[in-house]
């Protein structure tokens, strides 16, 4: 957080959590289109599917920087307005982003090391570590596409409920995560319960 606002997160959070949240919305779109936009058996297959791989190969090592920088800078506190129910459910569900947000590249990764295919980072040849093994592929696979389901749904719920904090509640929890906006301390009084993410 930043040392002057002890009510908002430090401005490489802000800007973490923005660049990898919209990116993440693009990846995870890109994953379910991935048939449409290149059929089995076409010649684009190959090069879409790699090109899917190689961003999240970068999605994920910006996901474990936010991961680290998480566990050495203390988030925000709450609102005191904010009832305790309200921040242990918000608490569950940022922990729960935050299994899906390593568990969708890295699944999807040890599903590549058990293909024939492997991975190409960005036309770079990547050694696979694991022999070719179809129903690891497709373990890992399933649990890729299952966990992408999980996480849209969660970042669905997750904005409903920010923009609610920001448009109906007023009580500067939308303002907490946003870097563009003036660094004033909020006009809320805050609990002493911690943040989440």
């Amino acid at each position: 957080m930043s040392p002057t606002d002890p009510t908002r997160y430090d401005r490489v959070a802000s800007l973490l959590h923005w660049l990898i949240g919209i990116a993440l919305l693009g990846q995870i779109t890109f994953g379910f289109l991935l048939d449409d936009l290149a059929p089995r058996g076409t010649p684009a297959r190959a090069a879409t599917i790699n090109l899917h791989k190689s961003v999240g190969l970068v999605l994920g090592a910006l996901i474990v920087l936010r991961l680290l920088w998480r566990l050495r800078h203390r988030p925000p506190r709450w609102p005191a307005s904010l009832p305790l129910w309200q921040q242990r459910a918000a608490r569950l569900g940022h922990h729960a982003m935050y299994a899906c947000m390593l568990t969708m590249p890295l699944s999807g990764y040890i599903a590549s090391n058990f293909s024939k295919h492997g991975i190409k980072f960005f036309g770079l040849a990547l050694k696979p570590w694991g022999p070719d093994i179809p129903a690891v592929y497709s373990a890992f696979n399933l649990l890729h596409v299952a966990t992408g389901w999980l996480f849209t749904a969660l970042i669905v719920g997750h904005v409903l409920i920010a923009l609610k904090h920001g448009l109906v509640d007023r009580d500067g929890i939308l303002a907490r995560m946003w870097p563009w906006s003036a660094r004033r301390g909020s006009p809320h009084p805050v609990t002493d319960s911690g943040g989440s993410r």
